[in-house]
C-alpha cells in the first residue's frame, strides 16, 4: 500500500514537462491545462478537489488543493508549485515535486479508508512561485497562506516539495551555501534534504525521523536562519511569514543539479527510484503527522 511506482512518477513529469510546457506565467492557458492535470489526478485519488483562483495582473490563475480525512479545524498542508521558471522544461523544479505531491494523493487515497485519519491533510498545488512574482504577495502559497490566517486555521505542519528528483553518486556533488558545511554533510547528492527555520528544531527532527524510517535514502536535515543563501527559497517561506511550523523537502536544487533553471532539466535526468523514496518518505510524515 505505501509503494509509490517509479514509472507513474516518471509519466506525470514527462506529462508536466514536455506535453504541458511552458509552464510560466506568460502561458496562463498552459497552466489552466497543467492545473487541470493535477484536479483529476486529485479526483481520481479521491481526495475532495477545490480550487483557489486569485488574479495578478488581470489574469486569473490558480491553486489547487485536495482534502483526505476528517474536516477538523486543524490540518497538515503539504504543496509543491507546478510553474517553471520561464519557458523551460522544469522537470526537476518543480515537476518532481507536483509528480511527488501527485502520488502522495493516490498514496493518501489508498490508504484512508483502512487507516482514517485523525486530522486534515490537504495538498495543494501552487502556482506563481517563479519569478517575478518570487517573494511577493502574489505567489501562489503566498495568498493560500494569509487565508489560512486569515480564517485562523491552525496549520498544524506544512511541507513543501520542491525539487525531489536529481541525485549523484559522484564525488563533488554536493555543494553547499557556506564552506564550513562541507564539514558537516555529505559531498555527495545522494541524499534528500529537510530544511527548516531556526527555532523550528522540533519539527524538523520529527520530520526527519519518519522519513529515515520508511526507506533506506539517507535523509540530512537543518534548521537555519532564511539569511543563510538557499534556506527559504520556495513555498514554505509563506507559511514561516504567517508563524506556521513549515520545512522544505528538497534534493538541494542548484547546490546539485547543473541544469536548474536550463533547457537541461529534461524528465531524463532524474533518479525515479530514488524520488519515490522520497514520497514514501513523505507520506510517512503525513500519517504519523496526522494520527
Amino acid at each position: 500500500m505505501n509503494g509509490v511506482d517509479p514509472q507513474r512518477l516518471k509519466g506525470h513529469v514527462s506529462m508536466l514537462a514536455e506535453t504541458l510546457t511552458p509552464r510560466d506565467y506568460n502561458h496562463p492557458k498552459n497552466l489552466d491545462r497543467v492545473a487541470a492535470y493535477i484536479r483529476q489526478e486529485f479526483e481520481q485519488a479521491g481526495g475532495k478537489v477545490s480550487q483557489q483562483p486569485f488574479q495578478v495582473q488581470g489574469v486569473t490563475y490558480r491553486n489547487v488543493s485536495a482534502f483526505f480525512g476528517p474536516a477538523t479545524k486543524e490540518r497538515i498542508v503539504v504543496g509543491a508549485h507546478y510553474d517553471s521558471a520561464g519557458p523551460l522544461p522544469g522537470a526537476d523544479d518543480n515537476a518532481s515535486g507536483v509528480a511527488g505531491l501527485i502520488e502522495l494523493a493516490h498514496l493518501m487515497g489508498r490508504s484512508s479508508q483502512k487507516t482514517p485519519l485523525k486530522t486534515s491533510v490537504e495538498l495543494v498545488a501552487f502556482t506563481l512561485e517563479e519569478p517575478p512574482f518570487f517573494a511577493t504577495p502574489h505567489m501562489g502559497s503566498a495568498v493560500h497562506a494569509a487565508s489560512l490566517k486569515k480564517e485562523k486555521v491552525p496549520v498544524r505542519l506544512m511541507l513543501s516539495l520542491e525539487m525531489i528528483g536529481y541525485f549523484s553518486d559522484a564525488p563533488n556533488s554536493q555543494r553547499y551555501p557556506v564552506a564550513a558545511m562541507k564539514l558537516m554533510y555529505p559531498s555527495v547528492g545522494n541524499f534528500i534534504g529537510v530544511v527548516g527555520k531556526a527555532g523550528q528544531g522540533a519539527a524538523v527532527k520529527r520530520i526527519k525521523k519518519a522519513m529515515q524510517g520508511a526507506s533506506s535514502l539517507p535523509v540530512h536535515s537543518i534548521n537555519a536562519p532564511p539569511a543563510l543563501p538557499g534556506i527559504d527559497l520556495s513555498d514554505h517561506r509563506n507559511y514561516w511569514n504567517q508563524g506556521y511550523d513549515a520545512a522544505m523537502i528538497t534534493d538541494t536544487s542548484f547546490f546539485r543539479n547543473p541544469a536548474y533553471h536550463t533547457a537541461q532539466d529534461t524528465p531524463d535526468t532524474l533518479d525515479y527510484e530514488r524520488m519515490a523514496m522520497v514520497v514514501e518518505g513523505v507520506y510517512a510524515v503525513v500519517q504519523a503527522e496526522a494520527r
